[in-house]
């Protein structure tokens, strides 16, 4: 099955070199606003017409016929019609018959529909939640954590090797503080019932063994077992004490000394950031970083460095995506700067999740690990559901704040939208059990519409595939399963699978399409695709 937008994109590429020998132009193929104005829609003309002083419909125009004498598969094979409308678009409206084999062609493919052959597969890592192992996973947690997981699902369909990481700090300050609380001492920070339990477990005195021993004991008794009911899967728990044990932070510093990015001033070692500063990570941040404090104490960015160097220089990823809390926005020039300077100049990546607020009846629940007043992310899945949960975290731009509706999240109508998905696959389960006893009668041989615009949506799912790979935006594949459940429910609505008895084939082969599709689209995000509701 062919990605259309990449189908299209790589045509009228062809065409701009054989009539105008342009290559490399930066143009977007859309879905038009209005279904009459096409299926797709090309900004290519206006684009070009100061470069080729002509009027973008004559632009389009020459771009149209040339598209109709391509070597490749023609866009006649795909398209009824291809037109140009003011000022300068080029609309494509997708021809009847290529719906109907591409019913055929989902069918074949079954679960392999969506994923992408790729000729540049890359071996990524993404490291997400990394919450100091200090306390239970919180409701703060599961933005990374559901955002994190789709994105490795997604870039795994789009023919990547992907590895999941979860960063453990269990060095340095934030332990000794969880040595301190567990003592109650003047120094304690963090409160809750856990706090208590560690507190009559841990027999030892000195703060950072106490504090070592209680991070050990959270993360394997609270955040693993709240990481696997959220149904997450991590490849490696990366530990930062092992990080130091191992040497490798020492000889990342040896190595920044070899290479000359180093420099002594006041006692400390500072690193050459504003040398080496990159306009592309600016904020407010090009200024020397310290690396080694004047009492000869490490920071916790010599640390990061060695991590990353231990990612691309040891462990031979060729990009890494990290995805950190909103509180860690300072943070991302000098990391990135860090990154380039040891020899991996753009393949750092790094994510934000803003902040989720959960809110009841209108009113916020508040939450603070330290305070010891928190929601814990596994108490929420044992109150809504896990799909819920998921559905819900998943539904929100990572950018931007959220609110999560626990209300709505529990509601058993199609208001949520997790419900209002999961009944559609059901209704779809119900209906091709009853057609099972039936007989088959004659496939009609024109499409309705809507037929056609329910095909029209399940095509998208690959494009989609491309487009979360490549801008991260994973929010937009809950959207995606909506939009279908939509069209599904558009199309039971006014169309007859089962008719006088008997069904017609074309539509029971539609819906099993649908059924198919919404499937590959929950396993993604995982959540369940129930038969019965």
């Amino acid at each position: 099955m062919i990605n259309l937008k990449d189908t299209i994109k790589q045509q009228i590429n062809q065409a701009l070199i054989e009539k105008y020998q342009l290559a490399n132009i930066d143009f977007q193929v859309e879905y038009p606003p209005n279904n009459k104005l096409g299926d797709y829609s090309c900004n290519i003309a206006m684009l070009l017409a100061k470069k080729l002083k002509k009027q973008p419909t004559v632009i389009g125009t020459e771009i149209i016929e040339v598209l109709k004498h391509l070597n490749t598969k023609k866009p006649k094979d795909l398209f009824s019609k291809i037109a140009v409308v003011k000022p300068g678009f080029i609309n494509f409206y997708l021809d009847e018959k290529f719906l109907m084999e591409a019913v055929d062609d989902i069918l074949k493919l079954k679960e392999k529909f969506g994923k992408l052959k790729n000729k540049h597969s890359q071996k990524i890592q993404i490291e997400f939640i990394s919450a100091n192992p200090t306390g239970p996973l919180t409701l703060a947690n599961g933005r990374g954590g559901f955002s994190g997981d789709v994105l490795a699902n997604i870039l795994t369909l789009a023919g990547n090797k992907v590895e999941r990481e979860y960063f453990v700090n269990d060095f340095g300050n934030q332990v000794n503080i969880l040595g301190h609380s567990i003592l109650k001492d003047k120094e304690a920070q963090y409160k809750g019932d856990y706090i208590n339990q560690l507190a009559k477990e841990i027999k030892a005195t000195e703060v950072e063994v106490i504090g070592y021993k209680a991070a050990n004991v959270i993360l394997e008794r609270y955040i693993k077992p709240a990481v696997k009911k959220a149904g997450i899967k991590f490849d490696n728990y990366f530990s930062e004490r092992k990080l130091h044990q191992s040497g490798k932070v020492d000889k990342m510093l040896t190595e920044l000394i070899k290479q000359n990015l180093v420099y002594k001033s006041e006692e400390a070692v500072w690193l050459k950031t504003s040398k080496n500063f990159s306009q592309e990570y600016k904020n407010d941040d090009s200024q020397d970083r310290v690396l080694v404090k004047s009492d000869g104490s490490k920071t916790y960015f010599l640390a990061d460095i060695a991590y990353h160097w231990n990612k691309f220089h040891q462990r031979k990823f060729d990009r890494v995506i990290n995805l950190w809390g909103a509180d860690h926005h300072g943070y991302i020039s000098r990391m990135k700067t860090a990154v380039a300077m040891i020899g991996y100049p753009g393949q750092l990546e790094i994510l934000l999740m803003q902040l989720v607020k959960l809110v009841e009846d209108g009113k916020e629940k508040r939450m603070s690990k330290r305070a010891g007043v928190y929601i814990l992310l596994d108490k929420l899945i044992d109150e809504v559901g896990l799909d819920a949960t998921r559905f819900f975290f998943l539904m929100h731009a990572n950018n931007k704040a959220m609110d999560f509706d626990l209300k709505l999240a529990k509601e058993k109508s199609s208001k949520n939208p997790v419900y209002y998905v999961q009944y559609a696959h059901a209704r779809i389960c119900s209906i091709i059990g009853k057609t099972k006893t039936l007989k088959k009668n004659k496939a009609h041989t024109e499409l309705v519409i809507a037929e056609k615009n329910l095909i029209k949506e399940l095509i998208k799912w690959p494009d989609l595939v491309n487009e979360v790979a490549t801008n991260y935006e994973v929010h937009k594949i809950p959207f995606y399963a909506v939009a279908l459940a939509d069209k599904f429910h558009d199309f039971y609505e006014q169309c007859r699978v089962i008719d006088n008895n008997g069904v017609i084939i074309t539509r029971l082969k539609l819906i099993k399409v649908t059924k198919q599709v919404l499937e590959n689209v929950l396993t993604i995000l995982g959540v369940s695709a129930p038969e019965k509701m």
